[in-house]
This record gives structure tokens, C-alpha cells and sequence, in this order.
């Protein structure tokens, strides 16, 4: 599949939250959640290397109509709804159209 909208998020937990807020993102890899659907080609959960409450998110989709029509169905929803409560502050994202490259785990 090709990646033709990503974006990259950071969120930063409130103190001593990183973990949970880790945890939760993974979630948007389980059977049924949208990053485990045919659409999202790339969800990368990283950390900050100096702050564990900080974290990154890198996502990748077949288009931007496929990720706003998933990320507006009900598992994304209660996801998201869970987020805001470990927050510090406003996310930050940078949306982008992916040029080339490689990601294999």
C-alpha cells in the first residue's frame, strides 16, 4: 500500500503519565482499532529520549478522506476520549505527504 497523508503528533502526559498514555496509543493496534486496519499503513508509537512524558506518534494512511472517515468511527472515538484525560497540554501535529522510505520491525 501506498502512504499518500501522514502525520506526526507529539503529546505530553501530565507528570508521570508517559506510561499510560503509551499503553493507550498502543491500543490503536488491536484487532479493530484503526491502526490495524487496511488504511493505516504506518502507526509508530515512539518516546522522547529526555522526557518520558513525552510522546510521538507517526502515522501514515492510504489518503486523508480514509483517515478522517476511520479516526470518526467509534474505536477511534474512545480512544481519543481517553487521551485527553492523561494530557499536559494541546497536541501538537504536523501533517505531511510522505516522499519515500522504510519502516520494518
Amino acid at each position: 500500500m501506498i502512504v499518500n497523508y501522514g502525520f506526526n503528533a507529539t503529546l505530553t502526559a501530565k507528570p508521570g503519565m508517559g506510561d499510560q498514555l503509551v499503553a493507550l496509543l498502543l491500543t490503536g493496534l488491536d484487532e479493530g482499532s484503526p491502526g490495524a486496519g487496511e488504511h493505516c499503513v504506518v502507526y509508530l508509537v515512539s518516546r522522547s529520549a529526555s522526557d518520558p512524558d513525552v510522546v510521538h506518534v507517526t502515522e501514515g494512511w492510504t489518503s486523508e478522506e480514509d483517515h478522517h472517515r476511520i479516526f470518526a468511527g467509534e474505536a477511534a472515538q474512545a480512544i481519543v476520549a481517553r487521551i485527553g484525560g492523561l494530557l499536559a497540554k494541546k497536541s501538537e501535529y504536523t501533517d505531511y505527504v510522505p516522499v519515500r522510505g522504510k519502516a520494518a520491525f
